[in-house]
Parts: structure tokens; sequence; C-alpha cells
């Protein structure tokens, strides 16, 4: 029944997360990403929207499924576990998201000054929280779901023939953590028209890994405790706190 009920509700969170996609297509990206205008789009803005859409839709969900397939074989929590609690899945990861939001705006107000961009760019609103919804389910699946499930089996499973399971799992998480911070810098580059890493400041880099990671770390923990929702709920409310309340209020 869980793996039914989980396989059902991956399939849901896909199925938005290509929505939300098509959805931002149509919304304003203020200076947080650098987009086409619509007059110089490929195609007119419903199929810009549909092609985006369908492509996570497609990719996102095949990489996914490979995580849920992998992450069973390593007896972990399902995506839908029945020995875990709606408090386990939901609200402490809430709680736990809320307070790493808390740290990126406290990492931003220190790093601001000597980063060599300033503050950070947030999406305006309502785009924040499409953004916010959209990343909670996308990049979780990615990094967390996809790049942790595959490398604690492989290394784990396969190499070490089942010894040190936890231990591979934490240092995938970090390399998990290092490449989700890093995913981040490609953005910034094109904002800011750098086109080489060393143009990058030691300190935007420093910034990048350390609040990203942070967030990534605290992710794995819930989802090696309570299995996906709970990675993508720390997620989601690390971002309304961070690019909605903050976005707004900063």
């Amino acid at each position: 029944m869980d793996k039914r009920r989980s396989l059902a509700i991956f399939i849901g969170l896909m199925v938005l997360y290509g929505i939300l996609t098509g959805l931002n297509v149509f919304l304003s990206q203020g200076d947080y990403v650098a987009t086409m205008p619509p007059a110089q789009m490929p195609a007119p803005l419903p199929v810009v929207a549909l092609v985006a859409g369908a492509g996570v839709l497609v990719v996102y969900g095949a990489l996914g499924l490979i995580g849920l397939f992998l992450w069973r074989k390593l007896g972990l929590p399902e995506l839908w576990d029945s020995r875990v609690t709606n408090r386990q899945r939901f609200l402490i990861p809430a709680i736990a998201g809320a307070v790493v939001g808390i740290v990126l705006i406290v990492g931003d107000l220190v790093f601001r000054s000597f980063n060599g961009i300033g503050p950070f760019p947030h999406p305006p609103f309502p785009t924040s929280l499409v953004a916010s919804l959209a990343a909670g389910i996308g990049e979780e699946t990615v990094f967390r779901l996809f790049f942790i499930s595959l490398w604690t089996w492989l290394v784990s499973r396969v190499i070490l023939r089942g010894r040190f399971q936890p231990a591979v799992y934490w240092v995938v998480s970090v390399f998990s953590a290092i490449a989700f911070g890093m995913s981040h810098l490609p953005s910034i580059m094109f904002l800011k028209g750098w086109t080489t890493m060393s143009q990058v400041p030691p300190a935007l880099m420093i910034e990048l890994l350390l609040l990203n990671g942070i967030m990534s770390l605290v992710g794995a923990y819930y989802f090696r405790k309570y299995g996906f929702l709970a990675t993508a709920g720390v997620h989601f409310w690390a971002d309304i706190v961070w690019h909605v309340i903050w976005g707004v209020a900063g």
C-alpha cells in the first residue's frame, strides 16, 4: 500500500511541477534571472510554457523514478510511509525549513558587504511563491531523491556490498550539497556578465556553498529520517522565508 501511494503522490508532484514550470513562463522574473523578451521568444508563450512543463515532467519524472526505486533498495522511508506521522512528515520539516530560511537571511546580511554582488536577488511576488514550490519539488528530486539515492546505493550496496551505508549516505550528502550550491552559480554569472569562474569573488563562492550547503544537509537529514516529502518541505519553507517573506521585506 505504501509503495502504491508513494508512486501516486510522486506522479502527482511531477504533474504539479510541470504545471508550475509552465506557469512560471508567464510570470515576471524581475532581476532574479535574465529572461528573453516575449517578442524574441522562438514560439508563442503558451507553446513555450507547454514545452517547458512537458520537458521537466519527462526528465525530472524519469530521474525521480530511478531515485525512488533505489531509495527503496536502501530500505529507507517511502515517499509516503505509514511509519512516519504527519507531524514528522510536514510540521517538523516546516519548522526546520523556517529556521534554515532565517539562517539564509542572516548569511545574506553578513556576506552582502563583501561578496561582490551585494544582496542576493529574489524573484518578485507572486513568482517567488511559485518558484519556492517548484524548487521544493524539482531541486529536491534531482539533488536528494536521485543524486543521494543513486550514489548511496552504488557505493554502499554495489561497491561495498552493503557495508557502511550510514557513512556513505553522509559523504554522498556532502557532495550533493556542493553540487546544489554550484548549481546556483551559472545564473549569477549570467546576470553579472561573468564568463569565467576566475571572475567569481571567493567570498561569493563561499556564501553559495555554505548557505546552500546548510539547507542541503538539513534536507538530507530529514530525507533519511522521514522521506522525500520531509526534505521537500524543508526546502519549500526555507524558500518561503528567504525568497517570499525576505524578498518582499528586504
